[in-house]
């Protein structure tokens, strides 16, 4: 199973319910790992979507603790149980785990590959997800060349669990 993110220096995510900067090379990136595959969401992050809709050409499932929560077009799971019994129907290397913080902790155990995109700057935030450079269970197998966007440099890192 994969993981999505884009962190600043301090592997902060997002600030009240809204990633920290929009940076077009990183969504084409997430667009291009992503499209065709299953994501998973919390239902925080699926709010942040334009118009609050699932992302086209995937499969999409939301985890939401609310028993009454419904998304058209959409997979609606309300635990950790539930949202494993409903991965199992598909390929664990077609399934990538999108955010939030919450969904992030929660599902890290379970993956194998987390795609970064790691934005050198700090900025204000409320959200953060696991320092892999902390953990010894991580090792970096591919980064790209730095990049910038306007004057903020940003490379692409991937992570895999040490077998």
């Amino acid at each position: 199973m994969n993981m999505i993110v884009a962190v600043d220096s301090n592997w902060a995510i997002g600030c009240k319910n809204s990633l920290l900067v929009r940076i077009p090379a990183d969504h084409k990136n997430f667009r291009q790992k992503t499209t065709g595959k299953v994501v998973v969401l919390g239902r925080k992050t699926l709010e942040t979507f334009p118009q609050g809709m699932p992302l086209a050409n995937r499969t999409n499932i939301i985890l939401s603790t609310n028993p009454d929560y419904k998304v058209k077009d959409a997979i609606v799971v309300h635990s950790q149980a539930e949202l494993d019994e409903e991965l199992k129907k598909y390929d664990t290397e077609d399934i990538y785990v999108i955010g939030g913080e919450s969904v992030y902790r929660m599902m890290l155990p379970q993956c194998d590959v987390v795609h970064v995109t790691k934005i050198d700057h700090a900025y204000e935030a409320d959200t953060y997800f696991p320092n892999l450079d902390q953990d010894e269970e991580w090792e970096i197998t591919a980064e790209s060349e730095e990049q910038t966007y306007f004057d903020l440099p940003y490379c692409f890192v991937k992570y895999e669990r040490k077998k």
